[in-house]
């Protein structure tokens, strides 16, 4: 059954944990629908994990509708949402509504997801009221890492996490219909899970969060320039990509590959005709 925003409430309510994971191209995607994830995310993370960047902030909304369409085609059951690059919603309610339409249409998606709290709740309803679902995101906040100073845990005094929980109320409030909560104390993240009809995704949360999400690249080792804290990898990939490419490298060189069995034949009398 194709998972909706319907879906991720009667799972809340049924405790059922929710699985979404980042994908950015169809091959992917397909993968990880068929296996029976609920969600797929197509993360402005694409910025570090398929274009090189430092950081998330270079990400533009040709970028997300790209990827986005490319797994929108893969996913027949998983719910995909796609991210909103950074200034495409802070500018004005306008923009945001304006770029959440594109990303519904041209990126063919079931929900778009934005950053912030009450800074963006005016976003976060005038785009549920054009009937485009919201995920919300609140913690650490990768395209507000320059006004953190870093990458770093959120939440941790009383008045930060004070104004995660009103955050959290907030943009419930305005309409959107899950929240993701990236690297916040696990107690306090369960704290917020208890607090929200919504459902909350947790990345470096805790397992009370109602699901959780990581991107596949952390996963499966696929990534090496650094590995946060909260990412479990569940195969080393990379390395087994590695070593087949090397293993092809050397078939190549020592004439192992390609083999009869790769090669489509002729007739020697064909051939001899054409000396």
């Amino acid at each position: 059954m194709k998972n909706s925003v319907l879906t991720f409430k009667e799972a809340k309510q049924a405790k059922k944990k929710l699985t979404m994971l980042t994908a950015y191209d169809y091959s992917t995607a397909k993968l990880m629908d068929e296996a029976g994830v609920n969600s797929i995310l197509v993360g402005d993370s694409l910025g570090n994990v398929m274009l090189g960047y430092e950081d998330t902030l270079s990400v533009t909304m040709e970028d997300m509708i790209h990827h986005g369409a490319a797994v929108s085609r893969a996913a027949k059951n998983a719910l995909v949402v796609i991210d909103m690059p950074f200034m495409s919603y802070q500018t004005s309610v306008y923009d945001a509504v304006v770029n959440a339409g594109r990303l519904m249409k041209e990126g063919r998606a079931g929900a778009v997801k934005l950053e912030g709290g009450r800074e963006v709740s005016s976003q976060i309803k005038a785009i549920t009221d054009c009937g485009i679902p919201v995920v919300a995101h609140l913690g650490l906040t990768p395209q507000s890492v320059n006004a953190f100073g870093g990458f770093k845990i959120q939440g941790k005094n009383e008045e930060a996490a004070k104004k995660i929980i009103e955050d959290a109320l907030i943009v419930e409030e305005a309409g959107a219909f899950c929240l993701v909560l990236e690297c916040v104390p696990a107690k306090l993240a369960g704290l917020i899970t208890e607090k929200l009809s919504i459902p909350t995704i947790g990345i470096g949360a805790g397992n009370a969060c109602d699901g959780q999400v990581l991107v596949y690249q952390d996963m499966l080792g696929m990534f090496s320039d650094y590995t946060p804290k909260f990412v479990k990898r569940f195969a080393n990939v990379g390395d087994i990509m590695k070593q087949a490419f090397r293993d092809y490298i050397d078939s190549v060189a020592d004439m192992s590959f390609p083999a009869a069995e790769h090669s489509y034949a002729i007739d020697d009398d064909v051939i001899e005709k054409l000396y």
